[in-house]
C-alpha cells in the first residue's frame, strides 16, 4: 500500500457526527451524561444518593480505553499482547501485588487479537468514546457502592439498570418527548455543550464539495438531535453540504450488517416510514447498511471502486467497522492529541452562563489520567519503569491497525491542500506515522519500542 494518502485521490469524504464535526465542550457535556444516568439510577432504580455528588478529582478516573468486566466489577487496561496493564474494582486502584494475583501477566480472559474481540459483549464493554466515558465513572462508583452496601460483594448485576438508563435518556423518541435530562438541556442551551464549527472548516467541507467529492454524514444520533446540532454547528442550510445524511445508523452494524438485516428507511417528520428494497438516489435516510450505500456511490461517481474515507472518532462503531468490513480509509478524530500537548483546562464560562447542572466541572476528558496513565502506552504496575517493561496499550495498537491517519480535530487538517499527502499508518513504517500534525509526545520519546 502506498505510504502516502491524500482527500484529493478519494471519491467520496464520510463523516461521523459526535465528536467529529460536532465538537463538545467535554467538560459540560460529561457531567449532564452523568447526571442522565446518575439521576435514574437513583430516582427511579433505588440507588444510593451519593451518586449525584461528583467532585473534580472523581473525573480522573476517566480514561479512554478501558474494559469493565460486568461480572466482577473490575475495569482494566490492556497492553497489545492482551496483557493487563493496570486494574481497578470500582474506582479503587490494585495495588501491584493484587494485579499481579488477580491477572498476573496472563492474557485477560476475555481477550482476543484484534479482529475476534467485539467492543461490546454480555461479559464485558470497552469505553471508547467520550459519550460512554462518563458511564465508566458512573459504573465504578455503582461498583464502589454495592461493594460497601452489601459486605465486599464479589459478583454484580447491575449493568441491566444502566442499559434501563440508556433506554429511558436516549431512546428514538426521548427528543420529541422530552424524557430525562440530557435532550432537553442540550435543547435549552445548545452553547453550553456545543462548539459551533470554525469557518476554516465550514470553508474545507465547501471546498470539498466544489472540488467534486460526495459528501456523507453518517451518524448513529437519531434525525431529530441531528438537525438540531448540525443548524447550531454548521447553520440552517447544512443540507446543502451533504448528497447524503444517514441518521439512527446503529454503527458497528451499518458496516457490519447484510442489507436484509439492515435496510435502509424513509424519514417523514423524523419517522421511519418505510423500508427500502436498495438505495436508489442520494437524500436522508435511517438505518441501512454500507452495502446498498457502496452500490449509489459507484452509480453516483460512475466508477466500479470509488474510494471512500471516512472521519470518526470512535474506534468501535467508526474506523474498525469501516475499515474491517467495507475497507475504507479511515481518519480518526483523536482528543488525546490535543490533551498530550495542551494540558490547560477549557475556559470557565462566564457566571451568566452557569446553570442548574453545574455540579462540579469534569477535568477536559482527553487530559492525562493520572491513575489509568497514557493512552497509548504504558508500563506494567509496580515494575521498575525501564524500556522493557513498556508497553504498547491495545488502544494505540488499534489506532495504528485500522486508521489511514489520525488527527486531533478536523479543524487541524482544514486549511491544508486537499492534495496534501499525509504519511499514513503501516505495518512496515513506525508507530508514529500516521498522527498528524505531531504524534503523541509519549511516542515520540519512545519510538524504539518494541511490540511484546
Amino acid at each position: 500500500m502506498a505510504q502516502h494518502f491524500s482527500l484529493a485521490a478519494c471519491d467520496v469524504v464520510g463523516f461521523d457526527l459526535d465528536h467529529t464535526l460536532c465538537r463538545y465542550n467535554l467538560p459540560e457535556s460529561a457531567l449532564l451524561i452523568y447526571n442522565s444516568f446518575a439521576q435514574f439510577l437513583v430516582k427511579e432504580k433505588g440507588y444510593d444518593k451519593e451518586l449525584l455528588t461528583v467532585t473534580p478529582e472523581d473525573w480522573d478516573f476517566c480514561c479512554k480505553g478501558l474494559a469493565l468486566d460486568l461480572e466482577d466489577g473490575n475495569f482494566i487496561k490492556l497492553a497489545d499482547n492482551g496483557t493487563v496493564l493496570r486494574a481497578s474494582h470500582g474506582t479503587k486502584m490494585m495495588a501491584p501485588e493484587a494485579l499481579a494475583e488477580e491477572y498476573g501477566g496472563k492474557e485477560w480472559k476475555h481477550f482476543m487479537s484484534d479482529a475476534g474481540m467485539a467492543c461490546r459483549s454480555g461479559k464485558y464493554y470497552f469505553y471508547d468514546n467520550y459519550f460512554d466515558l462518563p458511564g465508566a465513572l458512573l459504573c465504578a462508583r455503582v461498583v464502589d457502592s454495592l461493594s460497601k452496601r452489601n459486605n465486599g460483594q464479589k459478583t454484580f448485576d447491575f449493568w441491566k439498570d444502566i442499559v434501563a438508563g440508556i433506554q429511558h435518556n436516549y431512546k428514538m423518541s426521548a427528543f420529541k418527548e422530552n424524557c430525562g435530562i440530557y435532550f432537553p438541556e442540550i435543547k435549552r442551551d445548545p452553547g453550553r455543550y456545543l462548539h459551533t464549527c470554525p469557518e476554516s472548516v465550514k470553508k474545507w467541507l465547501q471546498q470539498l464539495k466544489n472540488a467534486g467529492k460526495i459528501l456523507l454524514l453518517i451518524t448513529s444520533s437519531h434525525s431529530d438531535y441531528c438537525r438540531l446540532l448540525c443548524e447550531y454547528i454548521l447553520g440552517n442550510d447544512f443540507t446543502d453540504l451533504f448528497d447524503i445524511v444517514i441518521t439512527n445508523a446503529l454503527k458497528p452494524g451499518f458496516f457490519s450488517h447484510s442489507p436484509s438485516q439492515r435496510p435502509f428507511w424513509t424519514l417523514e417528520n423524523d419517522e421511519e416510514q418505510e423500508a427500502l428494497p436498495s438505495l436508489d438516489k442520494p437524500g436522508w435516510y435511517s438505518q441501512g447498511n454500507a452495502v446498498h450505500l457502496y452500490e449509489l456511490l459507484k452509480k453516483m461517481t460512475g466508477k466500479n471502486e470509488p474510494k471512500v474515507v471516512y472521519f470518526g472518532d470512535s474506534m468501535h462503531s467508526d474506523i474498525f467497522p469501516a475499515r474491517h468490513y467495507s475497507n475504507w480509509e479511515t481518519v480518526l478524530i483523536l482528543e488525546e492529541l490535543r490533551g498530550d500537548r495542551d494540558a490547560k483546562p477549557e475556559e470557565s464560562e462566564p457566571l451568566e452562563k452557569k446553570g442548574k447542572y453545574e455540579g462540579q466541572k469534569a477535568k477536559p476528558l482527553n487530559a492525562l489520567s493520572k491513575k489509568w496513565g497514557s493512552f497509548f502506552i504504558d508500563s506494567v504496575s509496580g515494575l521498575e519503569n525501564t524500556e522493557d517493561s513498556l508497553f504498547y496499550t491495545w488502544s494505540c495498537k488499534r489506532i495504528s491497525t485500522y486508521s489511514t491517519i489520525a488527527i486531533p480535530s478536523i479543524e487541524a487538517i482544514a486549511e491544508l491542500p486537499l492534495d496534501y499527502r499525509f504519511s499514513r499508518f503501516s505495518s512496515s513504517s513506525s508507530k508514529t506515522a500516521g498522527y498528524y500534525p505531531n504524534p503523541p509526545l509519549i511516542l515520540s520519546n519512545n519510538e524504539t519500542l518494541t511490540t511484546k
